[in-house]
């Protein structure tokens, strides 16, 4: 049964990335960002039903690596929070990447998507993290262990 939800795991992360990335290279020509000539602002014009695709693959992601039976390892967690800390940064610095001839707005839109999916994993992921850093074995006699 575990083999089969990380299997199921892996199938969501990689679909997930993969529609970020393509998504993210379509984006420029398919949905333009809008930009605001007062500020200089850039806002991203996705359509609503992409984002919430995006972020429900990487909840589905982040709850069966929170219950330790997805594809993120207990071992892997501290890698993924720091990784999608940095994605999640880019992604709202992003606008300014736009600046910078042809790549740059493809290097905003794919970073920005990718953002989208890994939010919500990374979220669930990071209250994990300080529950097993601030549990005790008090705790582990109330509450039962999440195998690892």
């Amino acid at each position: 049964m575990q083999a089969m939800f990380k299997k199921i795991a892996s199938w969501f992360f990689l679909v997930g990335i993969l529609i970020a990335v393509i998504v993210g290279l379509l984006a420029q020509t398919v949905w333009p960002p809008t930009v605001n000539e007062a500020t200089g602002s850039v806002t991203l014009n996705y359509p609503t039903y992409i984002t919430i695709a995006l972020a429900a693959l990487g909840f589905i992601v982040g709850i069966l690596s929170f219950f330790a039976i997805g594809n993120i390892t207990h071992e892997r967690i501290p890698t993924f929070l720091i990784a999608a800390l940095i994605l999640v940064g880019i992604g709202g610095i992003g606008q300014y990447f736009s600046n910078l001839d042809i790549v740059g707005t493809y290097f905003a839109n794919i970073a920005a998507t990718i953002a989208i999916f890994a939010a919500p994993a990374a979220g669930l992921l990071a209250i994990r993290a300080i529950w097993d850093a601030g549990k005790t074995e008090e705790l582990e006699k109330i509450i039962p262990k999440i195998t690892k």
